[in-house]
């Protein structure tokens, strides 16, 4: 009972990671309030997510070799000072640094929440306590938009931070009452310069990916930054290659079947997030639901997550994590092809059962490739196993966002072009019937080596 209370508090602490979804609903209240232009809206999302993605690496590595608990616990500080710096900011350029000061933080607890969970118990547990601690992110996208739409019209979008400023110094007064588990830590020397470099490399790479949709930049300015970001890749590589103790062993790499794993973690997040991306647009248009009622609709895919999370996890624990891999991955495929034959105010039965589905595919998948992560790399890395799922789980989300709105104004100018009586709607089933259809078929083809997903191990 010991170890599930220290869980508990891990996953409490985690959780002021996932719940940064309440922030979306307040972007009107920021605009308004800041009076700054609608466009600008973006560098709130970009600032916080290029931070704590690019970092996350550096910090499992940080967490290996220095212990997970006392990256941990600098997270939880670091956030409870960002939380209140982003609700006191009284201009967009201060709110942007509270959002870099608070991407810092999300890094160091996240890089090390998957080691510190899996930690507790003896390794035979491990697909277990990967499902619980996955629940954790089905529960911020769950109850994140409704609170935060609750905590804005009650408070003003500055509780949209504040509110998690308090969870956060409990969990970090808690943190050490807490008497974890010393577990085997990683050799060598902490590799600056690699640091430096791969946070550089991320960086470009995630800011290119949210200019693919076309915000401003020219071609020339986009094509200069990608060769920028790839030199900057073939840098990092030529170093890693060189140092004894790299922040990341890329030869592992050469394991092409943990490769396609990492691959196939992008491609469905990528489709995952069209639901995000493009379905609150459909609530709004095409159905006459109120907001309240939409948003529930919404929370739908979070509740699918939060069910098969733990459940992937004890069914990875017994038939192996690589087919429950593949069987959500084939369901995040299926119900985002499904939405695509969504009508005009479908019933509420139909929008549900294609969230849920594609909710469920999401947590099957999701706990089975954090899974196989860290079943290949050694027990010491425990902290970049973790913070690699997450890093190509963001680069997924990040080409999603940028794709698939390309890909949605695409279809519905052909929709237009066609005469379509509701070009929106066409333009909408097209695009998810697209994405859906092309996830299908990556997966089919990726059973072509049978062994990636029908072997007990990758």
């Amino acid at each position: 009972m010991r170890q599930w209370l220290k869980f508990g508090v891990i996953g409490f602490g985690t959780l002021v990671g996932p719940l940064d979804s309440a922030v979306n609903i307040a972007f009107p209240d920021i605009t308004s309030d800041l009076g700054i232009p609608l466009q600008s809206i973006q560098w709130v999302v970009i600032c916080y997510v290029l931070t704590y993605a690019s970092l996350l690496l550096v910090f499992g590595r940080l967490g290996d070799l220095f212990g997970h608990q006392r990256v941990f616990r600098f997270g939880l500080a670091l956030s409870v000072v960002a939380f209140l710096f982003c609700g006191w900011a009284p201009e967009l350029e201060w709110l942007l640094v509270a959002r870099i000061l608070q991407g810092v933080g999300t890094a160091m607890v996240i890089s090390c929440g998957p080691a510190l969970a899996t930690g507790l118990f003896d390794e035979a547990m491990r697909p277990r306590m990967l499902g619980a601690y996955t629940v954790v992110f089905g529960l911020g996208a769950a109850i994140g938009p409704s609170l935060g739409g609750l905590l804005v019209e009650t408070w003003g979008w500055p509780a949209v931070f504040w509110f998690r400023a308090p969870i956060a110094a409990t969990v970090l007064v808690l943190s050490f009452f807490l008497h974890m588990p010393v577990r085997e830590r990683a050799a060598g020397a902490f590799d600056f310069m690699g640091a430096v470099l791969l946070v550089l490399s991320l960086a470009l790479l995630l800011f290119l990916l949210s200019q693919l949709r076309g915000t401003g930049l020219s071609v020339t300015a986009l094509s200069l930054l990608g060769a920028v970001t790839i030199a900057a890749f073939v840098w990092f590589v030529m170093h890693e290659r060189r140092v004894a103790a790299p922040i990341i062993a890329l030869g592992v790499f050469r394991n092409i079947d943990f490769s396609l794993v990492n691959l196939t973690n992008i491609a469905v997040n990528l489709t995952g997030f069209s639901i995000m991306l493009l379905v609150p647009y459909y609530l709004t248009r095409a159905t006459s639901l109120p907001i309240t009622a939409s948003g529930l609709i919404l929370a739908c895919g979070g509740f699918g997550t939060i069910l098969a999370a733990q459940l992937g996890g004890n069914l990875a624990q017994r038939i192996g994590a690589s087919r429950i891999a593949l069987a959500g991955g084939l369901c995040v495929a299926l119900g985002v092809f499904s939405i695509g034959f969504w009508p005009v105010d479908a019933p509420i039965p139909v929008m549900v059962a294609s969230l849920l589905l594609n909710g469920i595919g999401l947590g099957l998948f999701q706990v089975s490739c954090l899974d196989l992560v860290t079943a290949v790399l050694p027990r010491a890395d425990r902290g970049v196993a973790g913070s690699l799922v997450m890093v190509t789980r963001t680069v997924g989300v990040m080409l999603g966002a940028s794709l698939l709105t390309l890909l949605f104004v695409a279809m519905e100018q052909d929709a237009s072009a066609a005469g379509a009586a509701n070009t929106f709607l066409t333009g909408f089933q097209m695009t998810f019937r697209y994405i859906g259809g092309l996830l299908v078929a990556f997966l089919l083809a990726s059973c072509l080596r049978p062994r990636l997903w029908f072997a007990r191990h990758v």
